[in-house]
């Protein structure tokens, strides 16, 4: 701290005045026989705690009041003098001295609260607005906003990728949970989940970003090559909480007849396999091939028993969620050829374990309440994005 004082000195008129100067570093509390030597030095008649007391009341603009003049302002109110009288002997405002009674009578304390610190850009509302995006343009920063968007705890997300729902179908889906919403766990476990999905032959690296120098980004190797039309299989394949059912791969076009001949070579020996001789539910989607009227005249003269399956519903059955673990298998493993990637399909469906099953086969019911509370729309359950509408019906 620094201090300078000037004062006329001696007593003769013709003597010159000096001034002192006098630098004080340390504070005032551990220099208390310079502060006794500069008030008797330039004529100080105030006594020493008055010193200190003024000395802690110059202080910036905005810093709190010391504990001693805060608790001489508390003092005074108890003794009757009016805040208008402590305020001009103390020579503080008057709505200082009324905050700091006000204080003192809420929590008995007269000790300062944190500061507050410079008003926002963003009020309250602005905070509530940035859920939709809505932020005020061309008054705020940069580093405003982010700082914003990590007090809300808002993240940067990948939007999903859902098939779309209108009003007919979030019906038809509203009713068929709703109907099948008491079924148990163990009933849940008697049905044979089938599906078809399509697998590509990865080419190139994978990923959109990388780290790389200005001159390397148009480098050939730093490109990410892909195939304008990949080759790429179909498969038909079956599972339930028991274990994996056949596989099969799908060469050509997929028509009734061709169907019908996948149930009766791999179907069929999938459910004597599985259930041994034990009441089943068969389960398939809603395609043009399953619900065809050759198809549901084979499957009533086999007496096989199939589950009313709502529209555009990929979300629901477990075997969607065996697909996305084999695809992405598929992405760490990376076949070239139509061979390998049919090999890889092929021992990671047989790599599925049995608990993984289960716990899929266990999540039904709560599938089932989620749509229902979301009044038939899609949920939160993760599927892979389908390539078409054969496989999102």
């Amino acid at each position: 701290m620094r201090a300078t004082h000037s004062k006329k000195v001696g007593t003769g008129s013709n003597k010159r005045p000096e001034k002192l100067n006098v630098h004080i570093r340390n504070s005032w509390r551990t220099n208390l026989q310079l502060i006794r030597s500069i008030g008797n030095m330039i004529g100080y008649k105030k006594s020493l705690s008055e010193w200190q007391c003024l000395s802690e009341v110059k202080m910036g603009r905005g810093s709190p009041i010391p504990p001693m003049l805060r608790r001489k302002i508390v003092e005074q109110k108890q003794k009757g003098v009016s805040q208008r009288k402590i305020a001009k002997s103390l020579k503080l405002s008057s709505s200082t001295v009324h905050n700091i009674i006000q204080r003192f009578r809420e929590s008995g304390t007269i000790s300062v609260c944190k500061s507050q610190g410079r008003k926002t850009t963003l009020d309250a509302r602005d905070h509530h607005n940035m859920g939709p995006g809505i932020l005020p343009e061309n008054i705020v920063s940069v580093n405003t906003i982010h700082r914003a968007i990590h007090r809300c705890r808002l993240k940067l997300y990948r939007s999903k990728k859902k098939p779309y729902l209108n009003m007919i179908q979030k019906r038809r889906r509203f009713l068929w949970a709703k109907a099948h919403l008491k079924w148990t766990v163990a009933k849940w476990k008697t049905v044979l989940w089938s599906d078809e999905s399509k697998f590509e032959v990865l080419f190139g690296k994978l990923g959109r970003h990388g780290f790389r120098t200005k001159e390397d980004k148009d480098n050939p190797s730093c490109y990410q090559h892909s195939v304008h039309k990949p080759v790429s299989l179909m498969v038909w394949g079956c599972m339930s909480a028991c274990g994996m059912g056949s596989l099969h791969i799908w060469k050509g076009t997929i028509n009734a007849e061709r169907y019908i001949q996948v149930l009766e070579q791999h179907m069929l020996p999938s459910r004597r396999r599985l259930f041994q001789g034990r009441p089943c539910i068969f389960q398939h989607d809603n395609a043009r091939p399953h619900t065809a009227s050759i198809i549901t005249s084979w499957l009533c003269r086999r007496r096989i028993r199939v589950l009313k399956w709502p529209a555009c519903s990929p979300d629901l059955p477990p075997i969607e969620n065996i697909w996305r673990i084999i695809k992405r298998k598929m992405q760490q493993r990376r076949p070239k050829t139509v061979e390998q990637l049919e090999a890889c399909i092929r021992q990671e469906w047989d790599n599925i374990p049995i608990p993984k099953l289960e716990q899929l086969v266990s999540s039904v019911p709560r599938r089932l309440q989620t749509v229902i509370k979301r009044r038939g729309d899609a949920t939160q359950w993760k599927t892979w994005p389908c390539p078409n509408f054969f496989e999102m019906c």
